[in-house]
């Protein structure tokens, strides 16, 4: 009797999985008339495969097979009429954007998804080519603002997973008006020298998770904007970047504020700073509360530990003026390492609206095997356990 019920549970697992992904079809962007050469423009293909997987009543799978294929322009994937709530991009190949920046340069991305619900992207390169619109930057020339490379706004349940991004015109990846999306196994590559190419920016979202990432940029290599609200962010390798930045805000006198941030678990190498939060030196009711970092690692970064609340670039438009973000309950925990500048650790606070509850636990960072040196002014907290250098709060 045992024996007859393991056949039968073994047919029906079969015969359940069988008809699960029977029901569950996969739109090969090929099969709509991509070509994998890199140089044929498969915009039309993909946006085609996407309409199929939307109209589906059930999950549905873009696939994207191995090769190189071209999309030519900025593409949108609108979810408004999507009648799946669970489509997965799995890409084994590489999407290239075109040659020429200018196709795309003056887009604000390069693909784009909006108002999504359960979009999963697994796997795959994306490639925007973005080397020659830098080298234009670098030289003062007149070019385009730049395309980020990956955007998702006003979505739900986003899910990326295994991710590569490189050499983007600006952002990499984009997460905007989003609530509960998860990026894991990503990886961003771009020269050290790269503009305004941040690995990963959150604005205006809550319930995000990043994990298990490496990001190499010429920005920062997480940037938090305005209006996020827990947010976790787990087993980061960072570097080359401007490190993981809460920040820039405060450009707005009316503007969202940021809390229940974790940053868990990183490692900074060769960047110029680590952990950081900056704020324009401007009038704002902006804020940033209950921020933990925890457990990092700095090597030979520039400014390991820095909060920043006179950002000012070039002296315009808020010279003399003091920041309006109210920065709270930020901690500091289990941070070693070594810094490149002989001040490891600035909280540079507002004079308008001090840094109060700033809280240092196991601090260990060295300057040419010297203890470093520490800089505060308007920031006021608390000190616990090996703090080098010694606080100043």
């Amino acid at each position: 009797m045992d024996a007859c019920k393991h056949c039968f549970l073994l047919v029906f697992t079969f015969l359940y999985v069988t008809c699960t992904l029977a029901s569950n079809p996969s739109y090969n962007v090929q099969s709509y008339g991509a070509k994998a050469n890199g140089k044929s423009d498969s915009t039309k293909a993909f946006l085609a495969a996407w309409a199929a997987a939307c109209a589906s009543i059930s999950p549905a799978t873009v696939y994207v097979p191995s090769g190189r294929f071209l999309l030519g322009s900025a593409t949108t994937f609108g979810g408004q009429t999507c009648k799946s709530k669970a489509i997965r991009f799995q890409i084994d190949g590489t999407i290239v954007a075109p040659s020429d920046y200018n196709v795309i340069g003056n887009a604000d991305n390069w693909i784009k998804f909006v108002r999504v619900t359960g979009v999963s992207i697994i796997g795959g390169t994306l490639d925007a080519k973005g080397a020659t619109l830098w080298s234009c930057k670098n030289s003062g020339k007149i070019c385009p603002n730049g395309a980020g490379t990956l955007a998702f706004y006003n979505s739900n349940n986003v899910f990326i997973d295994g991710l590569s991004s490189k050499n983007s015109q600006k952002f990499h990846i984009r997460i905007e008006s989003c609530h509960n999306a998860k990026l894991q196994g990503v990886k961003v590559s771009a020269a050290r020298n790269s503009p305004n190419t941040d690995g990963i920016h959150v604005q205006s979202s809550t319930g995000v998770t990043i994990l298990n990432s490496h990001i190499g940029t010429g920005d920062d290599c997480i940037s938090i904007g305005p209006g996020n609200s827990n947010l976790w962010i787990e087993n980061i390798a960072c570097g080359p970047g401007h490190g993981i930045s809460i920040g820039s805000l405060g450009w707005k006198e009316q503007e969202a504020g940021v809390q229940n941030v974790t940053v868990k678990t990183a490692t900074f190498t060769g960047t110029q700073n680590g952990l950081r939060i900056k704020t324009w030196a401007r009038p704002s009711n902006g804020f940033v509360k209950n921020v933990v970092f925890q457990h990092a690692v700095m090597s030979n970064v520039k400014q390991p530990i820095i909060i920043d609340q006179n950002y000012c670039p070039n002296n315009q438009n808020c010279p003399h003026q003091g920041s309006g973000v109210k920065i709270s309950n930020i901690k500091y925990k289990d941070i070693h390492g070594t810094s490149a500048t002989e001040v490891a650790m600035t909280f540079e606070c507002s004079k308008t609206e001090p840094c109060r509850g700033i809280t240092l636990d196991d601090i260990n960072l060295m300057y040419k095997d010297h203890p470093a040196q520490a800089s505060c002014s308007n920031a006021g907290g608390t000190s616990s356990g090996l703090v080098m250098p010694a606080s100043c709060l």
